[in-house]
């Protein structure tokens, strides 16, 4: 990547250390918390990757497709990713969102009420950025779809030929899925919003939430 977007890069980064910084001291301040915050931290505290690597460690599980998990399955997911969290927190968390009493929870209402709330002008510009970044428009980014708007030209990397353009790209779209995703080079749009929603719980001012995205995508 170019000098540029290489300080993009960093900057977002940086973002993403005090997020993980904040999140693991709010954890041991002795305050008590309900379940789904002390959740929510947890994800934070891995970083801005965090939610959306729940949400596929959800997603590997549904093997049906029907994005609904059992209890079992819902405890399986967040102890696969790593959460530490007790059994009768997991049992409190699973019930408060199995409202019908039927056994299931739909895992994206799950997210989406784990996500941390945006105001609605957050969530246009990230909707621009994804809209700008997905060129085909089939609703997921790849690497071709990159291609068309990041150039690895100045990337030491690919300048030495330790890494091609496609590894240079692979590379950036597993930003977006964490350690403990499939790194499949497909991001869909739920885990665009998730990553940037992370990224937005730790910074405070809309306006500068805004400026940060127009640069980084050139918007």
């Amino acid at each position: 990547m170019s000098d540029e977007e290489s300080s993009k890069t960093r900057n977002l980064y940086s973002h993403e250390a005090k997020l993980i910084n904040k999140s693991q001291r709010e954890l041991t301040d002795g305050t008590e918390k309900d379940t789904l915050t002390k959740l929510r931290l947890l994800c934070f505290s891995r970083g801005a990757t965090g939610i959306s690597g729940l949400g596929r460690a959800f997603r590997n599980m549904d093997d049906d497709g029907s994005k609904a998990l059992n209890e079992e399955e819902f405890v399986k997911g967040i102890r696969d990713f790593g959460l530490n969290l007790s059994a009768e927190e997991l049992q409190d968390l699973f019930h408060q969102f199995d409202e019908d009493g039927s056994g299931s929870i739909n895992m994206t209402e799950f997210l989406l009420k784990l996500r941390p709330p945006m105001p609605q002008s957050r969530l246009d510009i990230i909707d621009q950025a994804f809209e700008k970044m997905d060129v085909d428009k089939d609703g997921v980014i790849t690497v071709n779809d990159l291609k068309n708007v990041y150039s690895v030209k100045e990337h030491p990397k690919y300048q030495t030929g330790e890494m091609s353009e496609d590894e240079l790209l692979t590379e950036f779209l597993n930003n977006f899925e964490g350690g403990r995703g499939n790194n499949d080079g497909v991001i869909t749009k739920e885990e665009f919003i998730n990553y940037y929603a992370t990224i937005s719980a730790s910074t405070d001012n809309n306006m500068y939430f805004d400026l940060m995205m127009r640069r980084a995508f050139a918007l």
